[in-house]
Parts: C-alpha cells; structure tokens; sequence
C-alpha cells in the first residue's frame, strides 16, 4: 500500500474533510485507475484552510457542481422569497401608512373645523362680553343717576313738605280777611247784577227781591253776606251784568276796538278771561244768527274773533269740541295757525290768528 494522500474539503462551522487514498508500490502505474479506496476523516483545523491540489480537483468538480447549483438554487429562491417579502412588507408599510396618513387627514379636518367653530364661539363670547359689560357700566351710570334724581326727589319732597305746612299756616292766617272778601264780592255781586234804584226798609226789599237775591247771596258770598239786608235798598236784579247782552242763557260783551286797541286771537282771549269770560262758543243757528247781528261794521273792523280755530288740520271749539256743521265755515280748510272772525253781511272767515280784530266775550247768565 503506498502513501495515503490527504484531500481536504471545507465545511460549514470549520469542520474539514479530507480523503485519504493509499497507493499500492507493486502495481504498476498504469493501473492506477482502479477504483480507489476512499477513507473520509474529519479534521478541524482551526487557523489554516486546506487547499486544492490538483489532484481533488478532478474528483470533486461534479459534485462541487452539483452542489453548486443548488445552493444557486436555493440561495435564488430565498432571494425571490426576500424580495417578494420586502416588497409585501413595504407594500403594507405604504398601505398601512396611507390610511394612517388619510384618517390623520380627516382628523385635521375635523380638528380645523372645530378650531373655527371655537373661534367664532370665542369671537362671539368676546363680543358678548363686551355687550355685558357695556350694558353694566350703563346700568351703573343710570343706577348713579336714579340715585341722584332720588335724593332730589326726596329733597324736593322734603321741601314741598315744608311748603305745604308753610302754605296751611298761611291759609289758616288768610281765612278771616279771606271772609271778609267774600262779603265784599258779594256785595260787588250784588251791585252789578241787582243795582240800586229807591230807597226802601227792609221788609220791602225782601218783598221786591224774593227768592232772587237770597239766591245770589247763597251762590256767591259766605252766610255773613246776609248782614247786607239791612242796609241796602230797593234792587231789580238781571241776568247780565251791565255792558253785556243776553241771549239764551248766556252773556255777551261785544268789543268793537278802535284799531289802535284791537288784539291778537291770543290777547282778546286774556282780555275775555280777565272778565272771568271766554272767546265766544256757538252752538246752534239762532246764536250764530245773534252773533252775527253783533258783529257790527265799521271801517276800522275787519272782523270779531269767536273761539274758533285749526288744531290739527280740523276746526276746534275752546271747549276742546269740534265744530260740527261745516257749512258754516265753507270751503275754507283748517291750517293750523288759522283763526274765525265773524262779521255782519257776510260768512264767516279764517285769517290769521296773529291778525288783529276786535272780539266778542261770553259767560253764563244769571238765572233768576
């Protein structure tokens, strides 16, 4: 047997094999070809890696190829198998990262428009703020000035207390001269509708009198006026006073001016008042006639102010009633600042109420 010679062959974890042939001296070279005899050992050499001769070369290549390609095979396949896996990976990484990347969308969405909605609350609540506290300095500032006007109104009070008790004194002081004015008036009364004519005693005044003058005394003075019988004398009593007409049941006194002395409507209403009178009044056809016939002409009078006059657009009595019959005013509209004259001759007329005109006063008669 001749020397063995070694065949070393890597593997996997640094275990090696070698093949060990023997050769036998005795033969002859040329039968060398016969089937060797293969011994496989294990060797591990950890630090030195066995190489090739040429003679394992030979030996080797178709298995060493065989084994190749299916190592290519299989190292092939796991490629394919890492790529495809690589890619399914990246696949549901983008899949996976575009529903997290669309549901962050939706919920940006959602986010801003709830944002917007805040902010406009938020807009809205400031404003509302503002409103309230507007609204509470205002309240403040009228608090203050009710408080204000409260205090003078309790000082005002407290002074028309004052006022009032300074007023009864006064009243109380005034009630005996005050009595005795009533005497006085009454027998002013008395002079001006029951004027004297001859001198009589008394039991014949309360004959001629009667019932007349006990009843002007009644109206017009205090129970003292009756002291007056006896000294006044024989009386014949009317119903107007001297100077006014009677009709009906009223008294009037026709004031034909001179054009220097003729008023306003305003002034000839003073003047009718100041003889506890007014401008005036018709209510019916027979005093307007009676008027009318009053209202006398002369060169210096345009006209007789009655008390009529336009008050919002509609023609007014002084007594606050309308004038009911427009016939007696025709085709003549009621301009405020318009007034009516009367006059003898003719309808009456609207003219100015700042024209100046003579004027015609009436109070209630005397009922006897």
């Amino acid at each position: 047997m001749g020397k063995p010679f070694l065949r070393h062959e890597m593997a996997d974890e640094d275990i090696q094999y070698a093949s060990v042939v023997f050769k036998n001296k005795k033969q002859p070279q040329s039968k060398t070809n016969k089937q060797e005899e293969v011994v496989y050992d294990e060797v591990k050499i950890p630090s030195q890696t066995a190489q090739p001769t040429s003679d394992t070369k030979g030996l080797l290549s178709d298995e060493e190829k065989r084994r190749f390609c299916q190592y290519k095979k299989l190292a092939c396949c796991f490629g394919i198998l890492c790529v495809i896996l690589v890619l399914a990976m990246f696949g549901v990484f983008v899949f996976l990262h575009k529903s997290k990347l669309k549901q962050l969308e939706i919920i940006q969405t959602a986010l801003l428009k709830k944002n917007v909605t805040l902010t406009q609350q938020n807009q809205n609540l400031t404003t509302e703020l503002d409103q309230v506290k507007k609204t509470n300095q205002e309240l403040q500032t009228e608090k203050k000035n009710l408080t204000t006007e409260l205090d003078q109104v309790k000082k005002i009070n407290q002074e028309l207390q004052t006022e009032k008790k300074s007023l009864t004194e006064q009243i109380e002081s005034m009630k005996k001269p005050w009595n005795e004015q009533n005497v006085s008036q009454a027998q002013w009364s008395i002079d001006q509708y029951c004027p004297k004519s001859i001198n009589i005693d008394k039991s014949m005044f309360r004959s001629l009198c009667g019932k007349r003058l006990a009843l002007i005394i009644f109206i017009l003075a205090s129970p003292n006026v009756y002291s007056l019988i006896s000294v006044v004398s024989d009386r014949r009593c009317v119903s107007c006073q001297k100077g006014w007409t009677h009709s009906q049941s009223s008294c009037y006194a026709v004031n034909d001016a001179e054009l220097k002395d003729q008023k306003t409507w305003e002034e000839a209403r003073e003047n009718c008042r100041g003889k506890s009178s007014d401008l005036t009044v018709v209510g019916n056809e027979e005093e307007k006639t009676f008027l009318k016939d009053k209202s006398w002409v002369n060169k210096n009078i345009k006209g007789y102010w009655i008390g009529l006059r336009a008050e919002g657009g509609r023609w007014k009595w002084i007594n606050g009633s309308d004038l009911t019959n427009q016939a007696w005013i025709p085709q003549q509209p009621a301009t405020d600042g318009r007034c009516v004259t009367s006059l003898q001759n003719r309808e009456w007329t609207s003219v100015s109420c700042t024209d100046k005109n003579a004027w015609i006063c009436e109070k209630k008669a005397l009922s006897l």
